[in-house]
């Protein structure tokens, strides 16, 4: 559990600085209003500001942004090409928030990492949001950046090498686009790679989820309710494989990087996960680093740089960019 403080885990030590800072994280959110007693567009309005969890994220001015035509209307998508070297090709990022919280600006200084490292331009979509738009209008919109950019990319990003990825729902998200590409288009296989860190891929939650309880180190098991009801408010199944991406046929993929922290209730996700990717015949690799939160990587930790750069040495052995 959250509150655990122990230092060591089945998967390594805990560092003195990650259990300092989880205690201290677990301190100032604990002493934060409840965040569901406001509407999610106050939530979004928040956050921004830096008053959830994260800190306020800046904004570059070296981002462009595009607008392309979607099922449900505009679909923004927010570019970052590399500065110091060619780009060649591109990384479709799809943000987290819960499918309610997030935006495509609100982590353009580690997606400027990812394309300097790398050479990928960072196309981050901007979907929409439930509770006022639910499933399945945020995969949907996901779903159209993908196909665009596999149509397009090559001629505006300098090659033709793609990775996909997410962070918590927009690692669910990636994985419900590369299942809904192969089925519709045959397109996944364009995507020469795919990063998940700490996703949520059954919405009927695993039992880490449900287990969790209340200790929010940025996320408990009422969170994760409360997402999960408005993803789904006009009451669709979460069994459904296009819902919960951990019950779909996951054969004919690519090679995956999965990462998650062992103090996040989505731990088991990533486990099952990643069994069952390796089970289908696709490569994956998985890393679980010891004491980390909920998509600990935001942070300004040790944990967090290792991992960071675990995700940038994957892209670049995966595509052959090296």
């Amino acid at each position: 559990m959250a509150a655990d403080q122990s230092c060591t885990t089945p998967f390594g030590e805990v560092s003195e600085q990650t259990r300092a800072f989880n205690r201290d994280l677990l301190r100032r959110l604990s002493l934060l209003p409840d965040q569901w007693s406001y509407p999610p567009s106050v939530i979004r309005e928040r956050r921004a500001e830096g008053l959830g969890p994260f800190p306020r994220p800046p904004r570059s001015p070296h981002a462009r942004d595009i607008a392309i035509p979607g099922p449900h209307g505009e679909v923004r998508l927010r570019i970052l090409e590399p500065r110091t070297r060619p780009s060649t090709g591109a990384y479709l990022h799809l943000h987290g928030g819960g499918w309610t919280l997030g935006a495509a600006d609100e982590q353009d200084p580690r997606l400027a990492e990812i394309a300097e490292a790398t050479g990928l331009t960072a196309v981050s979509c901007d979907y929409r949001l439930a509770p006022e738009h639910p499933y399945p209008q945020g995969p949907d919109d996901c779903e159209a950046a993908a196909a665009w950019l596999l149509r397009e990319g090559e001629k505006l990003f300098g090659g033709n090498r793609f990775a996909i990825g997410g962070e918590s729902a927009g690692a669910h998200l990636a994985a419900t686009v590369l299942l809904r590409l192969r089925g519709h288009t045959g397109l996944p296989s364009r995507f020469g790679a795919a990063v998940f860190a700490c996703g949520c891929f059954d919405l009927r939650l695993t039992p880490s989820a449900r287990a969790w309880g209340d200790d929010k180190l940025v996320l408990n098991t009422r969170d994760l309710k409360m997402f999960v009801r408005h993803y789904l408010a006009q009451g669709d199944d979460p069994a459904d494989p296009d819902i919960s991406p951990l019950l779909a046929d996951l054969s004919g993929l690519m090679p995956a990087h999965f990462v998650v922290g062992s103090a996040d209730p989505l731990l088991d996700d990533t486990l099952f996960m990643q069994a069952r990717w390796t089970a289908a015949g696709n490569p994956a690799e998985l890393a679980v680093h010891p004491g980390g939160c909920h998509v600990f990587q935001h942070f300004d930790l040790e944990i967090a740089r290792a991992s960071n750069r675990a995700v940038e040495d994957f892209l670049v052995r995966s595509l052959a960019l090296a």
